[in-house]
């Protein structure tokens, strides 16, 4: 101990602290992240250079000045970042009868700083090593993205077309910029459908393939700012999650918006439309291309969320909804062509047309209740076909998370075989259609008849084979289960057998 020099241990420690920061390079490591005033939240490039204190704590300029101006007529000394000392005065202030009052250890916060990662706000990269925004060589073409979206997504062949193609000329806008000083517009979209046929669905899957931010946010939540529910910023602050919190890969997002439908202009109302008409206004700004203000890591603003500045100009919107009853719009103005004499149209022709909202106009739309100024942002505008019999039917067997694989997984798990006839999927589709709300019935209906066969199976190891017929969906009889057996008739059993 008599060796023991501090002065040398402290130059050690330094010259490790240097080691640690200093990378291959030879020069010092610099966060991804933009530093964050520990008071007001404001990130670094709103405040200007920070004040660095201890435990990874940054203050901006204002609120340094504001708090030494408060303090200045106290001298604390530094005690109170001093965990032996806080400790000791919450001691002494329980037993002086304050149970409930403790001073906060500065080191005990989250996080570098006391800011939560969701809350940092990475660095815009500056200068030669700044990355190019995308590489159009590797954008995959039109028919690629459809061939992707055939394996998950049945029918709606126009519906994965027009998105096909809309997000391949999303990308290679973004990729060139302008071309001989033609600037390219964006192609916002708007999807129509039914429930249950597949919106959701197929922008979900669009995101699997596609390796950019994707948000998929819902409408009904919304509300104008300064009411309670979500602002309107909310859906870029989902999108911006999504990219880890880096500005310039969210720029080149794409985010759906769900539920559309749900902020049309309330009608026969005398109150303030706050979460209907309100809401489209506030969104035109996000769907023409601005500057916007997003909270980060929150859903609305407010003065412990720290906020950064997004472009919406390069970022994608798909909007979809159901849009009930639009379809007694459309027959409206269809009828009023309907005239006397020969080759006169009757008037309940197109109340047994099944597909009637494929012939939706912006006309229509406007009567339903959307403001003209926001169907003029999205000026690709497609429906998308309620699903039929055949449909349902090719949606149960044929994609490749398709619900039966599903069950056949789990079943042979247990070393059983689980197979479907033909006329047990076509009364499976038909009870879907009873319910009319889409491929969602599908999953219910199979549930329900599923629940016996699995509560049953796993108590006799002898089945090897369950075949599900149309008598029992009906409820007329039951399902055919073969038993394992050596020699037997289904070599698949003896296979089964042996393992």
């Amino acid at each position: 101990m008599a060796d023991f020099d501090e002065k040398d241990f402290n130059e050690r420690d330094e010259e490790k602290k240097e080691i640690q920061d200093v990378n291959t390079d030879g020069e010092k490591k610099e966060s991804d992240y933009e530093d964050v005033c520990f008071i007001c939240r404001r990130p670094e490039s709103k405040t200007g250079k920070m004040f660095k204190l201890p435990n990874h704590i940054t203050v901006c300029n204002d609120c340094m000045h504001k708090t030494m101006d408060t303090v200045s007529q106290f001298d604390y000394q530094g005690m109170l970042n001093n965990p032996s000392f806080v400790d000791d005065l919450n001691k002494n202030m329980n037993n002086q009868g304050f149970p409930n009052i403790r001073f906060v250890n500065l080191t005990d916060l989250q996080g570098e700083g006391g800011i939560p990662n969701k809350q940092r706000v990475k660095k815009k990269k500056k200068g030669e090593n700044a990355e190019p925004v995308l590489d159009i060589k590797n954008i995959p073409p039109p028919h690629k993205i459809k061939a992707q979206l055939d394996d998950y997504v049945i029918g709606q062949e126009h519906a994965k077309k027009v998105i096909s193609v809309a997000v391949y000329n999303h990308y290679k806008r973004v990729a060139t910029g302008t071309m001989d000083e033609i600037e390219i517009e964006k192609s916002n979209m708007l999807m129509i459908g039914p429930t249950g046929c597949g919106k959701t669905y197929l922008v979900k899957t669009l995101a699997k393939l596609l390796d950019v931010p994707l948000a998929i946010a819902d409408a009904t939540s919304l509300t104008e700012a300064g009411y309670i529910g979500d602002d309107i910023e909310s859906v870029l602050s989902k999108l911006l999650a999504a990219a880890e919190n880096d500005t310039e890969k969210a720029e080149r997002g794409i985010v759906f918006i769900d539920e559309i439908d749900k902020i049309a202009k309330k009608k026969n109302t005398n109150s303030r439309d706050v979460s209907g008409e309100s809401v489209q206004q506030g969104m035109l700004r996000l769907l023409e291309g601005a500057e916007v203000e997003v909270p980060v890591g929150a859903n609305s603003k407010n003065a412990m969320v720290p906020l950064t500045t997004i472009n919406t100009r390069n970022i994608l919107f798909i909007c979809g909804g159901a849009f009930p009853d639009l379809e007694e719009i459309v027959k409206q103005r269809l009828k009023k062509r309907t005239s006397i004499g020969f080759n006169a149209e009757l008037k309940d022709k197109f109340d047994k047309e099944k597909n009637i909202i494929s012939q939706v106009t912006v006309e229509d739309l406007k009567k339903f209740g959307m403001i003209p100024e926001f169907l003029g942002r999205l000026p690709v505008i497609y429906t998308l076909r309620a699903l039929d019999k055949p449909m349902l039917v090719k949606i149960l067997k044929e994609p490749k998370n398709a619900i039966l694989k599903q069950y056949q997984k789990l079943l042979e798990l247990d070393e059983v075989k689980l197979e479907f006839d033909d006329g047990a999927l076509e009364a499976i589709a038909e009870k879907a259609m009873e319910k009319d709300t889409g491929a969602r019935a599908l999953r219910a209906i199979i549930e329900e008849f599923m629940l016996d066969i699995m509560y049953e199976i796993p108590k006799d190891d002898n089945i090897g084979r369950v075949t599900i017929t149309r008598e029992y969906i009906e409820g007329t009889g039951g399902p055919v289960i073969d038993i394992r057996s050596v020699g037997g008739e289904n070599p698949d059993n003896l296979k089964l057998l042996e393992e």
